[in-house]
């Protein structure tokens, strides 16, 4: 179909460089945020996902359980989605901020490799190579020991808790994969709100149970973190409208590349508020994340317009 053309030159890459900056800040926030376990934030997350979403499934008339032929799909991109998200979080709270978030970028990288597996979608050399650079960025962030010695510097607390958060972003960033796998699978066939639909219900019913069995289902004592939790909720939504709107006046390319700002804003706010300079490590391993990121979103981008031209002629 056609795409329609954006109001003024550059409008999608400036919502793509907003929703970079909202994400950002919220993940902030929840560095900010002190004794509330990762997965009571990401149920107040889903509260307000279900809170926009719920007018849209109204409005449109989409149900609440979608095509029969498509639930058990949608059922697993809810799933892995919410499991993504409280992954994230919980890595945002036991590592840097620029750490956590430089291994979210190595996502379209894995996507590349899983669509490749499950979609059988064409994977080359090139791609393999993007590969291995983000798997040498991670390296270069998580440090292990038995290669960089066992004095490793420039963590947040133990090693132990970094090891944690490195592998929970890592199994993030799977699960994150794994969901836009599902998501080209169904297609356009399902509307975009019932799929977050399933995300926000999926994930709150699984947060819920895993407070209770770890005991952790608490209000925050400080207003202040109160204001935080609200606060993430609806710049994590902001964040998710403006991308949503940027992918819709503009090419998947160019707002795959602008994405990586979101690495920049997260260095900025950590040397800023958190007071936490990032090693030369971290620096390196960002280089490599950032160009394989930005390598196969490249390639992906310039193979839609091959495709594009193909069909006019």
């Amino acid at each position: 179909g056609t795409r329609k053309k954006a109001a003024c030159p550059g409008l999608g890459l400036f919502y793509t460089i907003l929703s970079a900056f909202l994400f950002s800040v919220a993940s902030l926030f929840l560095k900010k945020i002190e004794d509330v376990h990762s997965v009571e934030v990401s149920a107040f997350r889903c509260v307000f996902q279900m809170a926009f979403v719920l007018p849209g499934l109204i409005y449109y008339k989409t149900g609440f359980l979608g095509p029969k032929g498509k639930r058990i799909f949608l059922f697993f991109r809810g799933f892995l989605g919410s499991t993504a998200m409280v992954l994230l979080y919980y890595a945002y709270q036991v590592m840097p901020l620029a750490d956590a978030t430089v291994i979210t970028f190595t996502s379209p990288v894995f996507t590349s490799l899983l669509a490749w597996i499950f979609l059988k979608e064409k994977y080359s050399l090139w791609d393999l190579l993007f590969t291995l650079f983000a798997i040498t960025g991670v390296i270069l962030i998580a440090r292990p020991p038995f290669l960089f010695g066992s004095r490793v510097t420039g963590i947040e607390g133990s090693y132990t808790d970094h090891l944690k958060g490195t592998i929970a972003a890592i199994a993030s960033t799977l699960s994150a994969a794994s969901t836009i796998v599902i998501l080209r699978k169904v297609g356009k066939s399902v509307h975009y709100f019932l799929s977050i639909w399933y995300y926000a219900v999926i994930g709150l019913i699984g947060c819920v149970i895993a407070l209770f069995v770890l005991n952790e289902w608490r209000l925050p004592y400080c207003g202040r973190d109160r204001v935080f939790l609200i606060l993430i909720g609806l710049l994590g939504l902001g964040g998710q409208i403006f991308l949503t709107k940027a992918l819709q006046i503009e090419k998947a390319g160019p707002v795959s590349i602008m994405k990586t700002m979101d690495v920049v804003f997260a260095f900025i706010l950590q040397v800023l508020f958190l007071n936490h300079l990032p090693t030369w490590w971290t620096v390196g391993g960002a280089l490599c994340v950032v160009a394989s990121s930005s390598g196969t979103a490249i390639r992906k981008w310039r193979h839609s317009v091959r495709k594009a031209k193909q069909r006019e002629i």
